[in-house]
């Protein structure tokens, strides 16, 4: 394939089709997006013992997801790297390719440590697929019309968080757990077959020597910090040596990444960007709502499962209204940019999210169906007017040329964000369950009382042990779950809020920003 040529506009021929082109980033993103929603359904399944589950413990379920972060994460940047100097489109081929192989071996996992070392594999498909997506949509589509296009695409996200949970509840019902990681195979033929016929290579002319030194710290530092977060929460001890090591040692190495980089005259990432507070609070906003909104995805399924009593096609349908918001007004938040500017839109997107979470605050294990979807909803509403005017704040910020490693910036600081929430507000939780349990555990016998304590479920499958003797554990368990959420919520919500002052300070208001008035001419893609 040609190497791009430096010109003004998008070819014509790809033009004709950037629709077309976007419907399959947009199957490419559900891919990745799908997976993880139907896995929030199913971990309740996994954690039952065989033959229905794999017996998996809080702690193995917790690895099953942050196998899949850790990989991901660590990845992510290096993988858009990699596209703007090889081709997006075909790291996006790549990647679904490996996202699809992962996925089979997942669905046949005999053990708890064969699933988590599977979803390694997806998580390293996944890196792969999700900056090329966002940046061959930057280069297929002209400036102008790059706020809608980024809306629909974040739209795409809400498709998946519908059709995730659902579809995962509905395999269940009928099938083995494995099922609803199989379910991508088919998936992933369809995608592959558009990214052949419909969608162009792209890549920087220009790339610059090759940089393996910050490649390396890049993935260094990312792991590490990452694992450290994830260690943490595990343990419910962010002052385990451990964790205070690995976290440490990957925040030293980033921090040397960013000097090094700056020292470089063809850095892997400009660092001066950082320096626009436009830029800065777009980044910061993705990292904190996706810590406070990471957590209670994670608890919520326990909740709706575990002391609502619902099965998973019904746990899934209970996210539907979240689905339906973003979907409904995630194409439609230029609009509000346009007349209002991103700071008042983002600033209430989050003030909603914020309101959303601390609502949870308030759900009991008798919350009418409606009071919940109406929460849902409101996050959905939320989330829809954070996403697409951040994603583009970022996005605009770069030459069209370097969209990968933007996008990658994007999906990093997302990443990092939820792997933070889920191990620090996962912890909080365990930790405040813990404390509530373990006053009623007296019937169980001394030799399980510690692993019967470390969470709901677990008390619950040694309530159904003891038999009759179980039953007076099951009230126990369900107090002291809620209480445990309840406060769980407060620190979501208040990270929210804390989000919602970052781009209430920093991000333009109805003010051409920045980004948009500095940026350079685009450079088009090249079949």
């Amino acid at each position: 394939m040609s190497s791009p040529s430096l010109e003004h506009r998008v070819p014509e021929a790809v033009h004709r089709r950037r629709w077309a082109i976007l419907a399959v980033l947009m199957f490419s993103l559900l891919i990745v997006v799908l997976d993880n929603s139907i896995l929030n359904v199913a971990v309740k399944v996994i954690a039952t013992p065989e033959p229905v589950g794999l017996g998996a413990t809080q702690s193995q379920l917790e690895w099953a997801i942050n196998s899949y972060t850790l990989v991901f994460a660590g990845l992510l940047f290096t993988a858009g790297l990699l596209g703007d100097r090889l081709g997006r489109r075909k790291m996006l081929m790549i990647g679904t390719l490996v996202f699809g192989i992962g996925s089979v071996l997942a669905a046949v996992s005999a053990s708890p440590g064969q699933l988590i070392a599977f979803r390694a594999v997806m998580g390293l498909g996944g890196a792969l697929v999700m900056p090329a997506t966002l940046a061959i949509l930057m280069n297929v589509f002209e400036r102008d019309e790059q706020p809608k296009a980024i809306g629909i695409w974040a739209g795409s996200v809400g498709l998946a968080i519908a059709v995730g949970p659902i579809t995962g509840g509905v395999l269940l019902d009928h099938f083995w757990w494995g099922s609803v990681f199989l379910i991508n195979a088919p998936v992933v033929v369809v995608a592959l077959l558009g990214m052949v016929f419909l969608v162009p290579e792209s890549k920087d002319p220009r790339p610059g020597r090759l940089d393996p030194v910050g490649v390396g710290m890049s993935i260094a530092g990312l792991v590490l910090l990452v694992f450290g977060i994830i260690r943490g929460g595990e343990l419910a001890d962010f002052t385990d040596p451990l964790v205070l090591l690995t976290a440490g040692a990957g925040l030293a190495v980033l921090v040397a990444f960013v000097v090094y980089e700056k020292r470089l005259e063809h850095p892997s990432v400009d660092i001066s960007y950082f320096r626009r507070p436009a830029f800065a609070a777009a980044v910061s906003a993705i990292a904190l709502v996706f810590f406070a909104l990471m957590g209670v995805t994670f608890f919520s399924a326990f909740y709706l499962q575990s002391v609502r009593g619902y099965t998973p096609l019904e746990s899934g349908l209970m996210i539907l209204p979240l689905a339906v918001a973003q979907m409904v007004f995630a194409p439609r938040a230029r609009l509000v940019v346009d007349r209002f500017g991103a700071r008042l839109t983002c600033t209430v997107g989050m003030a909603l999210v914020a309101a959303g979470l601390a609502a949870f605050t308030l759900f009991d294990a008798d919350t009418p169906v409606w009071a919940m979807g109406v929460v849902f909803f409101v996050q959905g509403t939320g989330m829809a007017h954070i996403m697409p005017p951040v994603t583009v704040a970022i996005m605009q910020t770069l030459p069209r040329e370097k969209a990968g490693s933007g996008s990658a910036l994007n999906s990093t600081f997302r990443q990092v964000g939820g792997a933070l929430g889920v191990a620090v507000l996962g912890s909080v939780l365990s930790t405040v369950y813990r404390s509530e349990i373990e006053g009623s555990l007296g019937a169980v016998p001394a030799g399980v009382r510690d692993a019967a304590g470390e969470s709901i479920e677990a008390t619950l499958g040694a309530a159904e042990k003891l038999g009759p003797a179980g039953r007076e554990l099951v009230g126990p368990a369900h107090d002291a779950f809620l209480h445990a959420m309840h406060i769980t919520a407060v620190g979501s919500a208040a990270v929210a809020l804390l989000g919602a002052l970052v781009v209430g300070l920093f991000l333009p208001g109805r003010a051409a920003p920045e980004a948009e008035e500095a940026a350079p001419e685009p450079v088009s893609a090249g079949r």
